[in-house]
């Protein structure tokens, strides 16, 4: 019986995940990835009704040096940062991987709604997007062909409707606990109240509109993000949002809504599909988490690229992900850089 290590949150998709590799013959030896928050009870509970092998990993200090400490710096930068895309391919994955070398495992698996396949012609394993609403590919868009090569996403084409009739068949009692919303080591969603504990308060600065004219002061950049909207505390006689966060005059630029970018530089690209592309090709590009993507040329150099999209769209925020889909393939993705 082939071993496969799985990453065991205490979730419906991971229990679900569980049962559906142990129903394909795999030997399944879950793994709880402990931050020092939350309890592993609902991961060594649903093990046991399972009937896999169960293990304990800390990861408190790799993610807090790979994750969190890049999260509050990139803050205070004016940037947005994507703590789930980076934490994948830097700590979650290969940890799992790392316990699949101890115990003789070939693959790892988590709970994610992504599929894996496999591209002949180039030898390449391809990350696709789910079918359903719950597509996660854009938050796995960092991990390398190292690591896509020993992933296996068992609720690849699956609903999540599905997945909990699944947990209920099997009388889980996790079937009905809601989905995490939140960023696993911010369980409060107070962002800027973590940052401000790990780096201190930076200072308030000016709004300034595209002109540079001051309409009124705000709290610390760590605060907003770009393309943000609500909570601005701004009365003005048109809708803002936020178009700009300056990070040397520490000021934050407001433009009118409906104000648009066409353009965006991208670096830190991971290809996927690709190999080291260098001519210019077309692709349907997500600039955040969200079912939107928007037609665009991508004109690549190296790691890095130019997108340029056919209409112009509210400003992404520098920090998070664009990330390049042909169809259901991902092309590849990297960090929305300064612009």
């Amino acid at each position: 019986m082939e071993k496969i290590v799985l990453g065991l949150s205490g979730g419906v998709d991971s229990a679900v995940s569980a049962s559906i590799l142990k129903e394909k013959g795999f030997e399944v030896y879950g793994v709880f990835l402990d931050i020092g928050l939350g309890s592993p009870d609902d991961a060594r509970a649903a093990s046991e009704k399972l009937g896999i092998g169960f293990e304990v990993v800390p990861i408190a200090g790799e993610l807090d040096r790979m994750v969190c400490r890049p999260f509050a710096e990139g803050y205070l930068s004016g940037k947005t940062p994507a703590p789930c895309i980076m934490c994948n391919p830097r700590v979650k994955f290969p940890t799992l991987l790392k316990v699949a070398e101890r115990i003789g495992a070939k693959y790892v698996a988590t709970g994610h709604y992504a599929r894996i396949g496999y591209d002949e012609k180039t030898g390449r394993t391809l990350l696709l997007k789910n079918p359903s609403q719950n597509d996660q590919s854009y938050m796995l868009s960092g991990l390398t062909q190292d690591i896509l090569s020993r992933v296996i996403f068992p609720l690849g084409g699956m609903e999540k409707a599905e997945v909990r009739k699944i947990a209920q068949s099997l009388d889980l009692s996790l079937a009905s606990k809601p989905d995490s919303m939140e960023i696993c080591f911010i369980p409060d969603g107070d962002y800027a109240g973590y940052i401000e504990r790990r780096l201190g308060a930076p200072p308030g600065g000016k709004f300034v509109d595209t002109e540079g004219k001051v309409l009124g002061l705000h709290r610390g950049i760590h605060r907003y993000t770009v393309g943000q909207r609500r909570g601005l505390g701004i009365s003005a006689g048109e809708r803002l949002y936020v178009s700009r966060i300056d990070r040397e005059s520490n000021e934050i630029v407001l433009a009118p809504v409906g104000t648009t970018v066409k353009e965006i530089p991208v670096k830190g690209i991971n290809w996927i599909a690709l190999v080291s592309p260098t001519e210019s090709f077309r692709a349907s590009v997500k600039v955040r988490h969200s079912r939107a993507e928007y037609p665009a040329l991508v004109m690549p150099s190296g790691l890095a690229a130019k997108v340029t999209f056919d209409t112009p769209l509210r400003h992404p925020a520098p920090g998070q992900a664009a990330v390049f889909y042909d169809g259901d393939i991902v092309l590849g993705g990297g960090e929305i850089d300064y612009y």
